[in-house]
């Protein structure tokens, strides 16, 4: 065909075939969704089982990789050391000489293997017995009565602590606490009497709780995340906050502003590193988003296929992502300069702006609405390139709140307002002394001898 001298008709004829261009694309699309909603043939009926898919060789050999740390058996140190074997030479290897008793100057270091055993578990057993005795004048029969302080408690602190860090460390459920004592211990116990210590270790906890709650509120940055629980079969929301290698837990009904003042005060003080739920956006001072969770949001839209716009900006942000996180790697270890540091992630800002300003564009409402809220609160992204302290991520708050986790799935919750709050502190002091790198067993014996005798508890938050 001639091309038309005139220009409305140059116009009309390219308008014409930017259409049809558009009508074969979206007749192409229609055709990919009828293929995709048709069912699958129906399979080849066969009793042979259809042989695996090969797998790929990568040319590695199996176990470790060269260059890989060993992890070796680390040696106890001699004060650990409860029995010592020595094997001693008598004569020399070459000339057959009598050897020396003793080492002598010249002698090298001995070679050193440990066996780690248990002795034999059994718990021990204290009675206290109440005599009676009758007067020789005039038969009165006395008898000496057990102590009240002593019949107050029919286990120890020690056991009470043990038990107590199986359940608040590893999720042990009440009738596994029952077997453990019994089977591992020898010391059989009621169920009754588990929820009894877990409530009397509960009591003795409340100090050290509120000292980390106050740590918590008062700390100038921290990190918070939430998850589902349960009492008595009714929703409830654990809160988990860390900040300075202390860790705490709050069980609530809400998960509102709330319940979030409730649990790290109600002036919402310092820098909060969070996801992007919205019970975080009135947060007043500044926040880091956790790009962890953004990673995996746009991870969904590229896990869409096609060509759609979801997919193309998504891979562009995943790949501003790897970016980022080389750079901060980098820095952290001192191989780049600051200077250097804020010059890229200034560059890299105005990069995931652009992402989010083309998102907005696109037609589907759903991906543009996800742009535009990720685009409102995108200075949050970038906290952690200028305040000392902060993460890019919230895996500070993710990793303690794993162990909650695994403790609700296997226990389903809690049958009570006791058990939350038992749940809530001892997690708290288990979780704390873990990122101190604290004896827990310790720790909880002596609170809750502590607690028994009237005595000053010890702190969970050392001081200086």
């Amino acid at each position: 065909m001639e091309s038309s001298e005139c220009q409305g008709c140059r116009e009309r004829d390219a308008r014409i075939a930017q259409l049809e261009a558009r009508v074969l694309a979206l007749e192409g699309q229609i055709r990919d969704l009828i293929d995709k909603t048709k069912p699958p043939p129906p399979p080849k009926r066969t009793t042979e089982q259809p042989p695996a898919p090969a797998k790929k060789a990568t040319g590695r050999k199996p176990g470790a990789q060269a260059g890989h740390p060993p992890h070796l058996k680390k040696l106890l140190p001699p004060e650990r050391v409860t029995e010592l074997v020595a094997y001693i030479p008598k004569r020399c290897q070459a000339c057959a000489a009598s050897l020396p008793e003793k080492a002598g100057l010249s002698d090298p270091e001995p070679t050193r293997f440990q066996v780690i055993d248990l002795p034999k578990l059994t718990a021990r057993v204290t009675e206290h017995q109440g005599h009676a005795r009758s007067c020789p004048c005039c038969g009165e029969v006395t008898r000496e009565p057990i102590p009240a302080r002593v019949r107050e408690h029919a286990f120890g602190p020690k056991l009470t602590a043990t038990l107590s860090y199986l359940a608040g460390m590893h999720g042990v459920g009440k009738r596994g606490i029952e077997e453990i004592a019994e089977s591992v211990f020898d010391a059989p116990i009621a169920l009754g009497s588990v929820s009894n210590l877990e409530r009397e270790m509960s009591a003795a906890l409340a100090p050290a709780y509120q000292e980390a709650k106050k740590h918590l509120a008062e700390a100038e940055i921290k990190n918070v995340d939430e998850t589902g629980w349960i009492e008595k079969k009714n929703k409830r929301t654990l809160w988990a906050g860390v900040a300075k290698l202390v860790a705490v837990f709050m069980i609530q009904s809400r998960r509102d502003l709330a319940a979030l003042m409730r649990f790290v005060g109600e002036t919402l003080k310092g820098i909060l590193g969070s996801d992007r739920a919205k019970v975080y956006n009135n947060w007043p001072g500044l926040r880091q988003l956790c790009w962890a969770h953004i990673k995996r949001n746009w991870e969904k839209w590229v896990e869409r296929g096609g060509d759609s716009d979801g997919v193309r900006l998504g891979r562009e942000w995943l790949e501003l992502h790897r970016i980022v996180f080389e750079l901060w790697h980098r820095y952290r270890e001192g191989k780049c300069e600051h200077e250097e540091f804020d010059q890229r992630i200034a560059a890299l800002a105005v990069v995931a702006s652009d992402i989010l300003y083309r998102g907005q564009q696109v037609p589907n409402k759903k991906f543009a609405g996800f742009c535009k809220r990720l685009a409102e609160r995108q200075t949050s992204l970038w906290t952690f390139a200028f305040v000392e302290g902060v993460e890019p991520t919230n895996n500070a708050a993710e990793r303690i709140l794993r162990r909650a986790v695994l403790w609700r799935r296997r226990s389903f919750g809690c049958s009570s307002a006791d058990g939350c709050r038992f749940v809530e502190r001892v997690l708290t002091a288990v979780q704390t002394l873990k990122l101190q790198e604290r004896a827990v067993l310790d720790f909880l014996q002596n609170t809750i001898e502590a607690h028994r005798n009237g005595l000053p508890y010890p702190k969970l938050i050392p001081v200086g």
